[in-house]
């Protein structure tokens, strides 16, 4: 693969900024120091928040959470951040919280889930679940659940879980997410070594993610592509990356709720890198990504699919 030719030089840019962060044997890192290096990185590209946002820090049913607000919002954003479920949490995507809640108005509310490999599946899963119910008690608002990458992945459990159990959710929209696709074709073959995230990678988190039975294969809680009812979920807005090892994960996903006819839209980002969001002040394409996202995000806060 040619990511020369595929990749943008300011992309490039912020793929080498972020290469900075990571020593050479980082591959060799225990988990801790894995931590250790994303944080590092993650704070190097963090800004600051846009004038008018209001945050507290909270734990709310065992679990914390970051909420953001500015003025009285109408609804309600669940934000489940990436890192594989090994590392990240409130620090690593506070600044694309913010910019979220300034962008559409919406409360914001970032879970700080249970990490692998010391808390595995389905951990994570519960506490995204947990923070997700007691945010439409609390607040009675309509939620939107959003997610990049392993928050993808969380992002759309819940919505499969809610049916049924959780009135309230009426959109999802999920960043370049990690679904549980088949790692033997499609992009994981063809961007097997992309820049960013490699299906090495993939394979890695999910064997640290998973239990002492091992990786499993008929539980959508850990992977929403083993589900086997896609029908009665919540509209749904979903950016891939081009240059992405999880790039078919979506259309995969989109295929599944089409048959049920669930308004679904796939918004493949050409150029871009797994991880792509930190990129947004340096990349053009990653910003007028960003944008996308953030008009995605508050059209399904208002109950309104632009995409007809």
């Amino acid at each position: 693969m040619d990511y020369d030719k595929l990749i943008a030089p300011d992309t490039w840019e912020f793929i080498r900024k972020t290469a900075e962060y990571y020593p050479e044997d980082a591959v060799d890192l225990d988990i801790e120091g894995q931590r250790r290096v994303y944080d590092a990185m993650c704070k190097a590209f963090h800004r600051p928040h846009p004038a008018g946002i209001s945050t507290e820090d909270r734990t709310v049913d065992g679990v914390p959470v970051r909420i953001y607000w500015a003025g009285e919002p109408g609804s309600t954003v669940m934000y489940f951040h990436g890192g594989g479920f090994v590392v990240g949490g409130l620090e690593s995507h506070d600044d694309v919280c913010a910019e979220i809640c300034a962008g559409t108005g919406y409360r914001v509310i970032s879970v700080d889930y249970r990490l692998a490999p010391e808390h595995r599946h389905p951990a994570a899963f519960r506490d995204a679940w947990k923070a997700t119910r007691w945010a439409v008690d609390h607040y009675d608002q309509r939620v939107v659940l959003v997610g990049d990458s392993a928050g993808g992945n969380l992002a759309a459990a819940v919505a499969h879980h809610a049916r049924g159990r959780l009135g309230g959710i009426i959109g999802q929209v999920l960043i370049y997410p990690g679904l549980g696709g088949d790692t033997t074709k499609g992009s994981y073959v063809e961007h097997a070594n992309a820049p960013m995230l490699s299906t090495a990678d993939v394979l890695y988190y999910n064997k640290v993610r998973a239990d002492e039975d091992g990786v499993p294969t008929d539980d959508a809680t850990f992977a929403p592509l083993q589900d086997k009812n896609f029908a009665d979920l919540p509209r749904t807005v979903i950016f891939t990356a081009e240059c992405d090892p999880l790039e078919s994960d979506g259309p995969a996903y989109a295929a599944k709720l089409e048959a049920e006819d669930v308004p679904v839209r796939v918004i493949r980002e050409p150029g871009l890198v797994h991880g792509y969001l930190r990129g947004r002040f340096m990349s053009q394409a990653a910003a007028e990504s960003f944008e996308r996202i953030e008009v995605a995000v508050e059209a399904l806060g208002q109950g309104y699919w632009p995409y007809d």
